[in-house]
């Protein structure tokens, strides 16, 4: 067999980033938990109807069928895709267990999801999403929109990783104004706007032209708008200053502030009031968040989301809700790059029980069942080797304890500082900082 050849966009972390990638996962979700949102898995294949309901997604798709499938392609219940993010996979599931849910409903749901965009850094196509959301019944209540970035916030701060700031922005506030300036396609508008940063203002003003009809005024004036960016409640005076008046912006200048407001009591710093935060996605309906990492801001955002009053309804009813999600993979992957985090210890292993001849090695299995039996991760030497070697062996994975078994009473030896003491399987335990491996910014020690 010939050398595989990587396949791009399919990250594979090392076992010290998967450890450090499990340790971030803990932390996030131990956050959602202590916010009272309850886990869920959904499946990680939807109808390519539903799939293509959320805007321009369709060239992202991928497509799921048989390897002996007709030729002609998939159709019907048949046409299946993967799913390229968990919110739609989960409005579907709102709708078909509605009856056994109780509203509000608050999930959290931590899954890999798959995207046929080109790899990057920090972008690929089978990468994992940490996501939260709120739904409830006919209505939701607009505070649950300023609790999102408090959960994000503290999950995140929770991590060993750069400051995070969160950008946030309301629909209403671009629909309305852009109604009161007589643009009626407020979509093709947002769309627009949504891509100033990869075009700039003069493309996004040709883009506003040719898609949304607007006139060089009000080019110009929608261009004023995304300008407004403030750290406190002040954004609101900078868009009555732009002399436009409209129900709907009121409704959401209101609303946004309400959000800046709740998360500077929160948290000071933690969100930013960003008129240019579009999100290009059709079906957001109110407050929309983006989220940088400070230091890593030319990479986007590595957690976005926003309300949505009508991706999940049946007919007459309707189950408005409220979301966000986190790259993981994104985030680790852009640290990973920068070696920005490191762990204490490649293995997850605490002690090496020595084996004194190989017809000893019960003792040896021994006394590592009565350490894992207190928590102690542990395993057994491989061979039994001279003690010399099988301390190396212990050096070269990071394991920082040898374990000695002896006839006159066993001993522990922390081989990085050579201490050697008597000890009890049933009573011995490390140093509480030993026990598992640490994660922190690369270049503390951990």
């Amino acid at each position: 067999m010939s050398k595989p050849t990587p396949i791009s966009g399919f990250p594979e972390w090392t076992p010290a980033q998967r450890m450090i990638e499990q340790f971030v996962l803990d932390r996030i979700r131990a956050t959602f938990e202590l916010y009272g949102f309850a886990p869920l898995e959904t499946r990680s294949v939807e109808p390519l109807d539903q799939l293509l309901r959320k805007g321009e997604t369709s060239k992202e798709v991928y497509l799921l069928r048989r390897l002996q499938a007709d030729t002609d392609g998939p159709a019907g219940d048949d046409a299946l895709g993967l799913h390229f993010d968990l919110t739609v996979p989960f409005a579907r599931y709102v709708l078909e267990n509605a009856g056994k849910l109780q509203f509000p409903f608050r999930r959290y749901q931590i899954q890999k999801v798959w995207r046929g965009e080109r790899p990057q850094e920090g972008r690929y196509r089978e990468f994992l999403q940490a996501d939260i959301d709120i739904v409830d019944r006919d209505t939701l209540p607009a505070h649950y929109e300023a609790e999102m970035p408090l959960v994000i916030g503290d999950a995140l701060r929770s991590l060993p990783i750069p400051p995070v700031r969160i950008q946030v922005n309301n629909r209403k506030i671009c629909e309305g104004f852009y109604r009161g300036i007589g643009l009626t396609d407020a979509e093709a508008a947002l769309r627009a706007v949504d891509k100033l940063d990869k075009i700039g203002p003069a493309g996004v003003t040709e883009l506003l032209a040719s898609t949304a009809g607007a006139s060089e005024a009000q080019a110009k004036a929608v261009l004023s708008l995304a300008e407004i960016s403030a750290p406190d409640a002040s954004f609101a005076d900078a868009v009555r200053g732009l002399g436009v008046s409209d129900p709907l912006l009121d409704e959401g200048v209101a609303e946004l502030t309400a959000v800046v407001e709740t998360a500077a009591a929160h948290a000071p710093g933690l969100c930013v009031a960003d008129l240019r935060i579009a999100r290009g996605l059709d079906y957001y309906t109110g407050t929309v968040y983006e989220t940088q990492m400070i230091g890593y801001e030319r990479f986007g955002s590595i957690c976005s989301g926003g309300r949505y009053d009508n991706l999940a309804s049946s007919g007459n009813v309707r189950f408005p809700g409220v979301g966000i999600s986190i790259g993981v993979t994104r985030l680790l992957g852009l640290l990973f790059g920068g070696e920005a985090l490191s762990v204490s210890r490649s293995v997850p292993t605490c002690v090496l029980v020595a084996v004194t001849a190989e017809e000893d090695r019960a003792a040896s299995d021994a006394v590592a069942a009565a350490l894992r039996s207190r928590g102690v991760p542990t395993e057994v030497s491989p061979s039994a080797a001279k003690f010399g070697k099988q301390i190396r062996y212990a050096e070269r994975r990071g394991i920082p304890y040898v374990w000695f078994p002896g006839a006159d009473g066993d001993e522990v030896k922390d081989i990085r500082s050579g201490e050697q003491v008597p000890a009890a399987a049933g009573e011995w335990t490390p140093p509480r900082a030993d026990l598992k491996p640490l994660v922190g910014p690369a270049g503390t020690g951990v």
